[in-house]
C-alpha cells in the first residue's frame, strides 16, 4: 500500500501513471521538459499531455498547487529554503528550461511550424503513434481494472472529445468572460490533450489577448490573468486533492482525455486554419481517410515505429525500476 504523503509504492500497490518519483536526474527532467516545450509547437499537441505520458504529471500537479497563501509568511520571513522545497523550485527549474531551449530550438534552429505546414501528414503520424503507444502503456499501468476505472475513462474520453472538436465562436470582450477565458486556458495547461491556445481560439480570445499582450492591454490583462492564475490554482489544488484520494479514478480520466485526442492528432485531416497576427492556428480539423494506400501505408510505418518506440523505452524503465 502506499504509505500517506511519501508516494512510495510496494509490490502490492501497481504503479499508475500519477506516481510521483522525486528522485529523478535533473538531465531527466529537462529532457522532458524538452519534449513538453517540442509538442507545444504542434497545433492540437499539448505540454500536458507529455508531462502525463513521461510520468512526471504528478510531480508537476503537486509544484503548482503548492503556491498557497501559507507561503506568504515563510516569504516575509525570508525562509527560501522553504520556500524552494514546497514549491519544488529544482524541478520547475529543470523542467522550464527545457521547455524554453526546445521552443527556441524548433522555432528558430529547426523550422519545425514550417515541416507541418509541409508535410503535416508524417509529422502528425509520428505524433499519433507516440501518443496511442503512450496511451495503451498507461492504460495497462492503471490495472486492475474496476467497473470505477473503465467508467472514468469513458467519461474522460467523451468529455474531451466534444471540446477538442469544438468551432471557435463570437464571444462578448467583458471582463467577466475574459476572467472565465483565462480560467479555462490556463486549465488546460495542466490538463492532457488540451492546450491552451486551442481553448482560447475556441473561445474567439486569441487574437484580443495577444494584441492586449502587445499593447499592454490592461483592462484585457488584467482580468484575463486574475481568471487565470484562479483557475490554475483552483484546478491544480482540486487535482492535487483528487490524485492523493482517488488515484486510479484520475488516471483512468487523464487516459480517456489523452485517447480523446487522437482524435484531433489523426495524421490525415481536413484542417482549417486562422491568421492570427501573421500565424496560421489551427481552428477546426475533420478526419479522412486518404484515396490512395501508399499514403496509408506511410503514415501506419512510421506510427507504429513511433508507438514501438514509446512501448520499449516504458518496458525498460519498469525493468530498471523493478531491478
Amino acid at each position: 500500500m502506499r504509505e500517506p504523503g511519501t508516494g512510495a509504492v510496494t509490490a502490492e500497490d501497481p504503479i499508475t501513471p500519477l506516481d510521483v518519483d522525486r528522485s529523478e536526474a535533473l538531465w531527466s527532467i529537462a529532457l522532458k521538459g524538452f519534449c513538453m516545450g517540442s509538442a507545444d509547437v504542434v497545433p492540437g499537441v499539448s505540454g500536458g499531455t507529455v508531462a502525463f505520458i513521461s510520468g512526471i504529471y504528478g510531480r508537476l500537479i503537486g509544484a503548482v498547487s503548492a503556491f498557497r497563501p501559507g507561503l506568504i509568511g515563510a516569504l516575509l520571513r525570508g525562509d527560501l529554503r522553504t520556500i524552494a522545497r514546497r514549491l519544488d523550485l529544482i524541478f520547475l527549474a529543470a523542467l522550464g528550461t527545457g521547455i524554453v531551449c526546445a521552443l527556441a530550438i524548433f522555432t528558430r534552429v529547426i523550422p519545425l511550424p514550417r515541416l507541418i505546414a509541409e508535410h503535416p501528414e508524417p509529422v502528425y503520424a509520428i505524433f499519433f503513434g507516440l501518443i496511442l503507444g503512450a496511451s495503451w502503456t498507461l492504460i495497462g499501468r492503471c490495472r486492475p481494472y474496476t467497473p470505477a476505472s473503465i467508467a472514468g475513462l469513458v467519461v474522460g474520453f467523451a468529455v474531451a472529445l466534444p471540446v477538442l472538436t469544438a468551432v471557435p465562436d463570437a464571444t462578448p470582450d467583458t471582463p467577466w468572460f475574459l476572467a472565465l477565458a483565462g480560467a479555462m486556458a490556463l486549465s488546460a495547461m495542466i490538463l492532457p490533450g488540451i492546450s491552451g491556445s486551442f481553448v482560447l481560439l475556441m473561445l474567439g480570445k486569441y487574437a484580443t489577448v495577444l494584441d492586449a499582450v502587445g499593447h499592454l492591454n490592461l483592462a484585457v490583462l488584467l482580468p484575463f490573468g486574475i481568471g487565470g492564475v484562479c483557475g490554475l490554482l483552483t484546478l491544480s489544488n482540486l487535482l492535487s486533492w483528487l490524485i492523493a484520494r482517488y488515484e486510479r479514478m484520475v488516471a483512468s480520466v487523464m487516459v480517456g482525455i489523452l485517447t480523446a485526442s487522437l482524435f484531433v492528432i489523426w495524421p490525415f485531416q481536413h484542417r482549417t486554419y486562422a491568421l492570427v497576427h501573421g500565424k496560421q492556428k489551427l481552428i477546426s480539423s475533420q478526419p479522412y481517410l486518404p484515396d490512395t494506400g501508399s499514403e496509408l501505408l506511410q503514415a501506419a510505418l512510421l506510427a507504429t515505429l513511433a508507438a514501438g518506440v514509446v512501448v520499449a523505452f516504458e518496458r525498460l524503465a519498469r525493468r530498471r525500476s523493478e531491478g
